[in-house]
């Protein structure tokens, strides 16, 4: 599938593929491109465009170089953060003159919410840098937004697992819910790490790209501003992924402290009730002579006897606070 955007009063409009002319269309963005497609748009811009193989090559030099005038670069970007399934793939990103190629072959929100925006208000998209950097600048502010998200659910789960459940286990928490939104969240905050690295050094070649072309200063302050935010993102990044791997180490650590209270408790009974089993078990044999048998309170005095070597040991770790 082309979407392809002209200006128009300050504006960028829709327009059907790639329409001719050429001329007016600052924007070409492409959504799992076919063959024809591509061949065709390739022949018309004389450009290579990047083959999906190509955009998953993690070389700097598959993902940022200049052809034939071009400027080439890719970069990671997730999709579907919001949903059970989200996807991480590459979107190249090609200056061709005054003209923006986007290669994809997934659907990002910030495509979205960029191409929804750019159509409805005026913006400083008449060029194709134009376009680009306030592209760029969506998608960070989705980074962003996708980080925050991340950050008050650890927060939510944080709470979750460190809440006061008195000295009685509580089974009520479901640890392997909790580890499978951990998991989740460690998926989500690494893909955004690792999106913002390959956006970090796409910005810097950027910047490089537009230093050699001279472009203006009001540009160049954006893409340093972009490069900003970026670090920015990737430090807070990586303190969510330490503490997203904190609360995973403690989250298996109430686990085992809760298992350890369960076996506690079976070791106790075991204890509480093995001396009562031992004096029913020497009753309990057949031998001929044995003087106890003959008692009118052999009986109660038996039961009396296992009672006692039961509550003995309880209150014997009653007392050790063992219990």
């Amino acid at each position: 599938m082309i979407r392809s955007y002209a200006r128009e009063a300050g504006r960028l409009k829709a327009a059907e593929g790639a329409q001719e002319p050429l001329d007016p269309i600052v924007w070409i963005d492409l959504i799992s491109p076919t063959d024809d497609e591509e061949s065709s748009l390739e022949a018309r811009l004389g450009i290579d465009l990047p083959t999906k193989a190509d955009m998953e090559e993690i070389e700097i030099s598959s993902r940022l170089y200049q052809q034939n005038g071009a400027v080439f670069m890719t970069a990671i970007l997730p999709a579907h953060a919001d949903g059970d399934d989200p996807q991480v793939a590459p979107v190249a990103f090609i200056l061709a003159g005054e003209r923006l190629i986007t290669v994809r072959y997934h659907e990002p929100r910030a495509f979205q919410t960029f191409s929804a925006r750019v159509q409805k208000a005026a913006s400083n998209c008449e060029t194709g840098l134009g376009v680009l950097v306030a592209l760029l600048e969506t998608i960070v502010d989705r980074l962003a937004d996708i980080l925050e998200r991340t950050g008050r659910d650890v927060d939510r789960l944080s709470r979750t697992v460190f809440k006061r459940g008195g000295s009685k286990p509580t089974p009520a928490r479901d640890f392997q819910k909790v580890l499978e939104e951990i998991g989740h969240g460690g998926d989500q905050s690494s893909n955004i790490s690792d999106s913002l690295v390959t956006f970090d050094r796409m910005a810097g070649y950027l910047a490089q790209v537009i230093t050699q072309r001279k472009g203006s200063d009001d540009m160049q302050e954006r893409v340093r501003m972009l490069s900003r935010d970026i670090r920015s993102l990737s430090d807070h990044s990586g303190f969510l992924n330490q503490k997203i791997t904190f609360l995973l180490d403690a989250t298996l650590g109430m686990i085992s402290i809760e298992q350890n209270a369960i076996i506690k408790i079976f070791s106790v009974m075991a204890v509480v009730f093995l001396p009562p089993t031992l004096i029913a078990s020497v009753y309990g044999m057949n031998f001929e002579h044995m003087p106890e048998l003959e008692w009118l309170l052999g009986y109660p005095l038996a039961l009396t006897l296992m009672l006692a070597a039961a509550i003995l040991p309880y209150l014997f770790f009653k007392h050790r606070g063992w219990l």
